[in-house]
């Protein structure tokens, strides 16, 4: 009697399913309430991300609107991106709510932490590249801008730009959330990241030189961070590694 009682109580896959169905109907319903929510304020959200262009443009230089629908879409779309960045820690807790029932105490312990520390370092990177990247590359940008050229950017294309300079830097943020993880898992040693600095530090900015503007300072600006990141995880996983289970 007892067996069977357990083996009711035991969720089953279409439990598992129903709960994860669930779990993804309330973190789009949050989701689409952020971004109902900044539609109204879409246009103005555009015109705080075109100001560290529009501050290195010439006197009278302006963004165009190259297609006829850009002008509606291309305010539209960075809503969204918004609104998924400020719903990011309710995604986050679905995902949390569905998966921690199944983890064991300390990966539950663990968990939590990393989550919290890869949206913070995430939301650090976007801040880096608004703030500081993005002036000097518009910066470098207008001072090459040969004699004669008038510098009016599309604002779809702006916009795609600073989005990609935005997940660049968010993602690269994440450095030392991956390496955490990779010695948790047993895939490295702290003793190993620290033997391969060197490589870390030259692949580093191999990235930054792809996925930045061509110009030194905006590569600088992700480079330096990373190396930083590299070094924060190494601390960081040989802390973590030196407790007991």
């Amino acid at each position: 009697m007892t067996g069977a009682d357990d083996a009711t109580d035991t969720p089953t896959v279409f439990d598992h399913l129903v709960e994860l169905r669930s779990r993804l109907l309330r973190a789009v319903a949050g989701l689409m309430l952020v971004f109902v929510a900044l539609l109204p304020f879409a246009n103005r959200l555009y015109a705080y991300l075109a100001q560290p262009l529009l501050d290195k443009l010439p006197r009278g230089g302006q963004l165009i609107a190259v297609e006829v629908a850009s002008p509606f879409f291309a305010p539209v779309k960075l809503a969204f991106f918004v609104a998924v960045v400020v719903a990011m820690p309710w995604l986050l807790y679905q995902l949390w709510a569905f998966v921690a029932p199944g983890l064991y105490q300390r990966e539950r312990r663990l968990a939590m932490p990393l989550l919290a520390s890869a949206l913070t370092l995430f939301y650090a990177g976007c801040a880096v590249a608004y703030f500081l990247v993005l002036p000097a590359v518009f910066g470098f940008l207008a001072s090459v801008t040969p004699a004669g050229v008038a510098m009016m950017t599309d604002i779809n294309a702006y916009l795609d730009f600073v989005l990609v300079i935005f997940l660049a830097f968010g993602a690269s943020f994440e450095l030392p959330v991956a390496l955490v993880i990779l010695v948790l898992l047993g895939w490295v040693t702290p003793a190993q990241l620290r033997e391969w600095r060197g490589y870390a530090i030259v692949g580093v900015f191999v990235i930054a030189a792809v996925i930045t503007p061509p110009d030194v300072i905006s590569q600088l600006m992700l480079a330096i961070p990373m190396v930083a990141l590299y070094e924060a995880g190494i601390l960081v996983s040989a802390a973590l590694a030196r407790k007991p289970e």
